[in-house]
């Protein structure tokens, strides 16, 4: 039973993930990052070892349960994604001079006529979305490719903004679709994808059913020598004409002509083509290039195939503006998205939420270092030094389920408690938690001690990417562009 789940089902989904963003009662993101870390071999409380890969060859995340509970673990900080940081795209090709472009054709891959071939783009692709029908250009702007001159290679960049297609001297006749604001440049533009947005005065002018492009499939033989107009197009549309230039016998130039509107189909027939002076020519072929539906420019969203959803999240220093959540004193190595997760046992809501446990000592010895193991006498736990807020004495950390990194001597998870004494295994400085309930730099400590402010394991991981480390600062800003396929 030959069938297909189309573009349309694709364009779908990503209209379903975009919308849940900004609806009345919306979906909640967060763009976490963690893995403070080395990758490597972690040893286990069974005896056996996990290889995880390299820093500079991270494992690829497994879409697996563990590797959910897993990016929980050891995330640092996580911050909201709100809905203008979202935006549809599509693959970014931009324009180089000697380039042959592909044509937007509405038939690729139905056979073509006569033959049990399909139709195929000069590049060789058999569905428009896969072809190279459009640009980006050094002004950002984005065209449509109507025509290729033959399948010539183009070198007259696209110019101008108006509603009518552009021929360009290198006979390539090209749509203006939209262009990218500045904002869009900053947020939704990278070296593979391009934000996609609209133009009201484009998509309002737009003609459903309009005819620009007629190709010639075969010249034909016998006709008379000359230019002929008037020729009816024929279809489910009206007012469509065209020009027909037969040279030597055989049609050399097509145009299209009139006022055409509401064609969904459409074919130039021989017969008219000799009625109107034409003589006897036989054999002619003509395709009737069929725009989307509204016309070119109407809808560039479902025109250009925008299935793909970039969404576009900075993590400025500290975040000092939000309470300070991400630290600055640890790189991360994991870069994770998660839909709907809970803050003390309501949904989160706030711009950014601390992920590591803190504890906060009395005035101890020496100073903690990052990534160092950190024991606890009497409990027997265990964890990771994040970073050391030595001002205020608020040691950050994390629990994994390796040793060293989280599990006790008998291979348990143990939570660090009570006012016992807390070493580092590298710095050897130690402390005693306060055992205080108070407020300290926007940290939140009952009897010494805070949790995550995200809730371990809730909401959904949606995405993990794991990579090299990236190294931060406060006066640096990383930019995240997570692009999104559907």
């Amino acid at each position: 039973m030959p069938a297909i789940i189309t573009s349309k089902f694709r364009r779908n989904n990503a209209q379903q993930f975009e919308e849940s963003f900004g609806e009345a009662s919306p979906n909640i993101y967060y763009l976490g990052i963690g893995k403070p870390t080395a990758f490597g071999t972690k040893n286990r409380a069974d005896d056996r070892t996990d290889n995880i890969g390299t820093d500079s060859a991270p494992v690829t995340p497994a879409d697996s349960v563990q590797d959910e509970f897993d990016t929980f673990d050891d995330l640092l900080a996580a911050k909201r994604i709100q809905s203008s940081d979202v935006s549809f795209a599509a693959p970014r090709i931009n324009w180089t001079t000697n380039t042959t472009y592909d044509i937007y054709r509405h038939d690729y891959g139905n056979r073509i006529t006569g033959t049990t071939n399909v139709q195929a783009a000069n590049s060789g692709a058999t569905n428009l979305y896969d072809s190279n029908f459009y640009v980006l250009t050094s002004s950002f702007n984005v065209y449509k490719c109507l025509d290729n001159n033959n399948n010539s290679a183009s070198t007259s960049e696209p110019t101008g903004t108006g509603q009518n297609p552009i021929t360009t001297a290198d006979s390539y006749i090209w749509k203006y679709m939209f262009t990218m604001s500045a904002s869009a440049q900053a947020n939704f533009l990278s070296t593979d994808f391009m934000g996609v947005s609209s133009n009201s005065t484009i998509s309002n002018n737009a003609t459903d059913g309009d005819l620009n492009v007629i190709k010639i499939k075969a010249p034909g033989t016998g006709g008379s020598n000359g230019t002929f107009t008037g020729i009816p197009v024929r279809g489910d549309g009206t007012g469509g004409t065209c020009s027909v230039t037969i040279s030597s016998g055989s049609v050399t130039a097509v145009s299209a002509t009139g006022t055409p509107t509401g064609y969904s189909f459409a074919y130039v027939r021989v017969a008219d083509i000799n009625a109107a002076g034409g003589g006897a020519l036989t054999g002619a072929e003509l395709d009737v290039i069929i725009e989307p539906k509204g016309g070119h420019g109407f809808d560039p969203f479902e025109e250009l195939g925008a299935f793909f959803v970039i969404l576009n999240t900075s993590f400025e220093g500290a975040e000092t503006a939000n309470s300070g959540d991400f630290t600055t004193a640890n790189d991360f190595r994991r870069v994770a998205l998660i839909r709907d997760p809970k803050a003390s046992g309501s949904a989160a809501t706030t711009s950014t939420l601390r992920a590591t446990k803190a504890v906060r000592l009395n005035s101890g010895a020496g100073t903690f270092t990052s990534d160092e193991k950190i024991t606890q006498t009497n409990t027997g736990a265990v964890g990771k030094v994040v970073q050391y807020d030595s001002a205020n004495r608020i040691l950050f950390y994390t629990q994994t389920r390796y040793n060293d990194e989280g599990v006790d001597a008998n291979g348990n998870q143990t939570a660090f408690s009570g006012t016992n004494l807390i070493t580092g295994a590298t710095s050897s400085a130690t402390g005693t938690p306060t055992g205080n309930t108070e407020t300290v730099n926007n940290v939140s400590l009952v009897g010494g001690y805070s949790s995550s402010e995200l809730d371990a394991d809730s909401g959904d991981v949606m995405y993990i990417e794991n990579r090299a480390p990236v190294t931060r600062s406060v006066d640096q800003t990383e930019n995240v562009k997570l692009i999104i396929e559907f």
